[in-house]
């Protein structure tokens, strides 16, 4: 027997599209009972402001065929058989490999996306234009055991204050989950490892002054319970859920932004597929102008170079990248040999 199928139209730019939808009525998300085709139709409905902060770049797709409580793959390149409205990018990995990725333009390729069963997009921090050259500083608030959404929520301000100090606007979301992701657009002038650099140099300065409270400790044994400030989202291809992503979560929670004044009182549970479209309704996009005037990270690489020349070096960097210049051991601290690491 066939399976289920129905077509949805879907209005662009270029007018509307008849994008198919298999097997509709699969439930994706089984405590709320969330549809294929209500995830569909909530991309349909978003499609403005999640193109605004998802669209033009390379993306990646996690994809969950048997719903959220099933395993997830990641595509990030186009699969055979996609549709021409789906567009690519060659991007540069760390390995120095390259690859065509996929990139999102219009409403019908994120139906397409949604009828391939992605709940989660992570989109890079750079636009497909120039992919090498980030459009976005991006921190992850992520609280650690003991801490919570209200302990990061209550560190984000101090973040925003650094931030405006070093002559950027910082801009909020929640994660989806118990962290807040802070975002400063930026002009594309630097590649990805500056912005790391850039994203360190206002860690640090923000644990110099709440050090009870935030960590740059990568390692987790040292952290104790604070709010990790994750420099390393910073990288090249590492990704965090884009602005109005749904994330993989029992009640479909979404990744929202929020207006400042909002943060004290937000509650991130109740940001989810089916309350998010009544936000937009109501409050609209907090995020709507969120690149109208990008800044420049000069002043957090002086910072950088400031901590440098008082002999804070390189920070570790993720497991499968390629040993960096000036990086410490990657071994956790409590099994490191120091006769095998001498200090220089």
């Amino acid at each position: 027997m066939a399976s289920e199928r129905i077509t949805l139209t879907v209005p662009g730019a270029d007018g509307d599209r008849e994008v198919g939808l298999s097997s509709p009525n699969r439930v994706l998300w089984p405590e709320p009972g969330i549809t294929k085709r209500e995830l569909a139709e909530y991309f349909i409905t978003v499609a403005k402001p999640f193109l605004a902060a998802n669209g033009d770049r390379p993306v990646s797709l996690e994809r969950f065929p048997g719903g959220v409580d099933e395993d997830s793959f990641f595509s990030k390149n186009p699969p055979k058989g996609a549709p021409d409205f789906v567009e690519t990018v060659t991007v540069t990995y760390n390995s120095g490999r390259q690859h065509p990725q996929i990139v999102l333009t219009e409403a019908a390729a994120v139906v397409w996306a949604a009828q391939m069963n992605t709940v989660v997009f992570h989109p890079w921090a750079s636009l497909a234009a120039d992919p090498d050259n980030p459009v976005e500083l991006r921190i992850d608030l992520d609280p650690q055991p003991g801490t919570g959404f209200t302990e990061a929520a209550a560190v984000a301000p101090a973040l925003r204050e650094v931030l405006a100090e070093a002559g950027l606007d910082a801009w909020i979301k929640t994660s989806g989950n118990r962290g807040l992701h802070v975002f400063c657009p930026i002009e594309p002038t630097h590649e990805f490892l500056d912005v790391r650099h850039a994203v360190i140099a206002a860690s640090r300065e923000l644990e110099r002054r709440m050090p009870d409270r935030v960590t740059t400790n990568w390692w987790k044994e040292e952290r104790g319970q604070r709010v990790f400030l994750d420099f390393n989202q910073a990288n090249r291809d590492r990704t965090m859920a884009g602005a109005y992503s749904p994330r993989a979560l029992a009640g479909a929670t979404v990744s929202t932004p929020l207006a400042w004044d909002e943060l004290a009182d937000a509650d991130p549970a109740a940001f989810t597929v089916r309350t998010v479209v009544e936000r937009l309704a109501t409050v609209g996009d907090p995020w709507a102008e969120f690149s109208a005037s990008p800044g420049r990270i000069d002043t957090l690489l002086e910072w950088w170079q400031r901590d440098l020349d008082d002999g804070l070096g390189e920070l570790p960097f993720p497991p499968d990248f390629p040993k960096m210049p000036g990086e410490p051991p990657r071994v956790q601290p409590s099994r490191l040999n120091p006769d095998n690491w001498p200090k220089e």
